[in-house]
């Protein structure tokens, strides 16, 4: 009788603890198994691995799952509970998100400065979620095209563009289109549009560089792909769930120091496939430099200034 009440009890604890375990269901913005879904992919891994009894995540998957410029709404109401998403994607909920791409700071400078907490505040009371995890730091963005040009004039050609760099294509002259990640290998197949702006990680992935023929050096801002959690599930966690998290978080920024080796690769391999880089002048550089913050800047600033204004002094070195 004993061993029976002892196994009994034993099956009771089991069956508690399974019961206690929170499972939270995670999408990506991107492609399963692409650059920018990657560092979501380890996050998940980790935290299954650090969590099991408090918290696991479901890796549900990407665009299959829930369209690209849906899934904000998607966290935001709790169809989803987690996100690896980008603040271009989801600027009809936080339209001051912009501002992310512009920093000269790296997101553990931000945790330090007060910075992520204020970014947190806007995702909080503008979407309904909690700001979780920058990835993306120290890659930059750049534009490819499809034909030459020997300073930074864009007027004529038809770009693929996200809110990331509208303002800046749009202020050199070019015509902006805007498309999902999966339609631009198409759109570049039927010259529909010239080029497009992307970081210099992940054409290759995509395929990109079969359409290519040019990438514009210097790149500009940097990327911000963000872990979204929503806010009402994230209430509703214990205090040890929302630790694994954190730490989880914590240890995913930390690999973002591997990016600066990441970019020399792929810039290697975009050579290898025939991508011929252009630069311009002295002058001219400092023309598209400028051009890039100072437009960008006057978007985030048009929408809220005070925003603008709070963000600007904390996001700048």
């Amino acid at each position: 009788m004993y061993r029976i009440l002892t196994g009994l009890a034993v099956a009771s604890l089991a069956t508690a603890a399974v019961a206690d375990e929170v499972t939270l269901r995670g999408v990506t913005a991107f492609a399963p198994g692409s650059t920018f879904s990657r560092p979501f992919e380890a996050f998940v891994e980790h935290v299954n691995e650090t969590g099991k009894g408090v918290v696991q995540i479901e890796y549900v998957g990407g665009p299959e799952a829930v369209p690209t410029f849906e899934l904000g709404n998607a966290v935001s109401s709790g169809i989803v509970d987690i996100a690896n998403n980008t603040t271009a994607f989801y600027t009809n909920l936080v339209p001051t998100g912009d501002a992310l791409h512009l920093a000269t700071t790296t997101v553990q400078e931000q945790r330090a400065n007060g910075c992520f907490d204020k970014i947190d505040a806007i995702h909080q009371d503008q979407m309904n979620v909690k700001y979780l995890a920058r990835t993306g730091d120290n890659i930059q963005f750049h534009l490819y095209l499809t034909k030459p040009i020997d300073k930074p004039d864009l007027t004529g050609l038809t770009l693929r563009t996200t809110p990331v760099y509208r303002a800046m294509f749009e202020a050199l002259g070019g015509t902006p289109v805007r498309t999902a990640p999966g339609e631009v290998y198409t759109a570049l197949e039927r010259g529909s549009i010239d080029g497009y702006g992307w970081p210099v990680q992940g054409v290759m992935d995509l395929g990109w560089d079969e359409q290519t023929k040019y990438r514009v050096d210097p790149g500009f801002y940097q990327v911000d792909v963000n872990f979204l959690v929503n806010l009402d599930r994230w209430n509703g966690l214990s205090d040890e769930a929302k630790k694994v998290l954190e730490d989880a978080a914590i240890w995913t920024e930390e690999q973002n120091a591997q990016n600066i080796a990441i970019n020399e690769t792929e810039a290697g391999k975009q050579a290898e496939a025939g991508i011929e880089v252009i630069t311009f002048s002295d002058e001219d550089t400092a023309k598209w430099l400028d051009t890039a913050q100072s437009a960008g800047w006057a978007a985030v600033e048009q929408v809220d200034p005070a925003i603008a204004a709070d963000l600007k002094s904390c996001l700048l070195k």
